[in-house]
């Protein structure tokens, strides 16, 4: 009997990769899709993992070694999605000689995004098949299906997930590996090249292809009919399976595997036995609005949200008319999002602060500075995107505008999508100060390592990128490195760099405190001598709190010894009293 455990679906597709025979995964770490090239490094003796700077190159990468003939793989956030789709809009015209998945995961309800998207919008743009499971289970083994089909019907595909798919647990069945022979590559520019007259010859292959898979699609294992009751036909896919076995027990479903192309037959079919027909998707009415258009009477968008994630309890209310019998919730407390204890950007928010700059964002752990009480960041849009930002207030206000204003970027996001917009401030002979905030990690989605930290993402050493080198090189004269929690020269850098009138760089160092496991140094106030100005608690660090008689304390449990309450501290009420270990 074969083993089954218990595993994340992030991790499933980890597995159903190695049992697959996947021999190249290329990837940039993004929530909730991260830990799916982690645990794949645990079979990197038949794997080959890495961390790319960025979405676009790991499907590229990806897209190379198909050609090559293995089975590959990239994997991505749905707005990492948008930093692919050139290639992906091109590699859908041009087909696969290895098998090729690009896992792109969604994530309903904003848990760590900055918008919903749905990726089965841009796919049936783009012209891709997308597959979509409903648990653990079904994610390694759709997973592998997917493969199949790509190497069948001659198509790259991509493997939908959402953060309740990627972040559940769900027994899986474990499996001997696959190992397909490599494909034979064969030169074949008419396929490959993807120049107008190649292109327009792929375009009408592709449309084949897709007919094709759209009649397999009726009879595929994937695509599954549950007949129950016929009174209450349900069509869905992926998480919202979960809840309509939940709130509709005995009701019919159709549940598809392939969302995209959808399988006409099947659906046909199965909405002639059943009374009355509900679509039920999370985000957008993409199978709705198709069924619909066939002619087909079915409810869905009209009782039901496109925003958010659903539950069992929403189907219960939008369909059977039911109030659910809650419990009254536990009165929990209320945790805003805040940059943790010791974090360098910290320190770097509180001098801004304090010279009343404003900063243009980026997207990483740093985009908390624009919430209370630091409340510096005043745009955050997408990766790289706070240079560009910078660059477009002082052409369209000039430099003296933007003598209050920096563009802040973490050393992770530099490198994904700052790089080219600092070379065109300095291609169009722009002004402004770019600050990055290196702190050696990939941090907000739970510290990988990137191009410029030295070590790849299986754990071997590399050549590590020279930021200042690397500025400079793209002509920057001016790129001045800073320790992040040293306030007095930062805030003499700052004043130095923005009242220039060309681009300048300050690289704001220094670690994230989490890459840190040995003990930290530990600060206390000496309460007696304590004079209740309040200067220490500006930076809003959360392991200091204000008593009742006004004096600070420091939460010992929390304190991570960077020493920022100190140094602001002008009378020496706070001190070290005991040393890292």
């Amino acid at each position: 009997m074969a083993d089954k455990v218990l595993m994340l679906g992030n991790e499933a597709i980890a597995r159903g990769a190695y049992e697959a025979g996947v021999k190249v995964s290329s990837a940039y770490p993004g929530t909730p899709s991260t830990e799916i090239s982690e645990f794949l490094v645990q079979y990197k003796n038949d794997v080959y993992e890495e961390w790319a700077p960025n979405e676009k190159v790991a499907a590229e990468v990806a897209v190379g070694a198909s050609i090559a003939g293995v089975r590959a793989m990239a994997c991505m956030k749905h707005v990492g999605l948008n930093v692919a789709a050139d290639p992906l809009y091109s590699v859908s015209y041009m087909g696969v000689n290895g098998g090729l998945v690009l896992v792109v995961a969604d994530d309903p309800g904003l848990y760590s995004s900055q918008n919903e998207q749905d990726t089965r919008m841009v796919a049936r743009a783009a012209q891709i098949p997308v597959i979509e499971p409903s648990d653990s289970a079904e994610a390694k083994d759709f997973f592998k299906a997917a493969f199949e089909l790509s190497e069948r019907f001659d198509r790259p595909f991509i493997f939908r997930t959402t953060t309740r798919l990627a972040h559940s647990q769900g027994l899986v069945e474990l499996c001997d590996r696959v190992e397909p022979e490599d494909k034979p590559y064969e030169k074949n520019i008419r396929k490959h090249v993807m120049m107008p007259g190649n292109a327009k010859f792929r375009h009408i292959e592709i449309e084949k292809r897709n007919l094709e898979l759209a009649e397999a699609a009726n009879t595929l294992p994937i695509n599954m009919v549950e007949m129950h009751d016929t009174k209450i036909g349900v069509i869905t896919s992926g998480i919202p399976y979960q809840y309509v076995k939940e709130a509709l027990p005995d009701a019919s479903v159709l549940k598809l595997g392939m969302v995209n192309p959808l399988p006409r037959k099947l659906i046909e079919d199965f909405a002639s036995k059943v009374e009355k027909l509900y679509i039920i998707e999370e985000l957008d009415p993409m199978i709705e609005e198709q069924v619909k258009s066939w002619g087909i009477p079915a409810v869905g968008k009209e009782i039901l949200t496109v925003q958010g994630e659903y539950s069992a309890n929403m189907l219960r209310r939008a369909i059977l008319k039911e109030e659910p019998k809650l419990k009254a919730p536990a009165e929990a407390p209320q945790r805003p999002p805040i940059l943790c204890p010791g974090c360098p950007h910290r320190s770097v928010y509180h001098v801004l602060n304090k010279l009343k700059m404003h900063a243009a964002g980026d997207i990483g752990c740093y985009t908390l500075g624009a919430v209370a009480p630091l409340g510096v960041v005043d745009t955050t849009m997408c990766m790289g995107s706070s240079i560009s930002t910078l660059h477009g207030m002082e052409k369209a206000k000039g430099k003296e505008y933007i003598k209050n204003w920096v563009a802040v970027i973490g050393d992770s996001t530099f490198l994904h999508t700052g790089i080219n917009s600092l070379m065109n401030m300095v291609y169009n002979h722009a002004a402004g100060t770019v600050m990055i905030l290196d702190n050696s990690t990939t941090g907000m989605t739970g510290h990988q390592d990137h191009a410029a930290t030295g070590k790849t993402l299986q754990g071997d050493p590399a050549y590590a990128i020279d930021l200042v080198q690397l500025c400079h090189a793209m002509g920057v004269q001016n790129v001045t490195v800073v320790n992040a929690f040293d306030t007095a020269l930062l805030e003499k850098t700052v004043k130095e760099e923005t009242a220039r009138d060309e681009v300048s760089v300050i690289i704001a160092q220094s670690p994230c405190v989490l890459l840190d496991k040995s003990k930290k140094p530990l600060y206390k106030v000496h309460e007696e001598q304590c004079k209740k100005c309040g200067a220490c608690m500006k930076p809003g660090c959360p392991a200091m709190t204000k008593q009742e008689n006004g004096t600070i304390r420091i939460d010992d449990t929390m304190c991570t010894g960077c020493g920022l309450c100190a140094d602001l501290c002008k009378f020496g009420c706070i001190e070290l009293v005991k040393a890292g270990e």
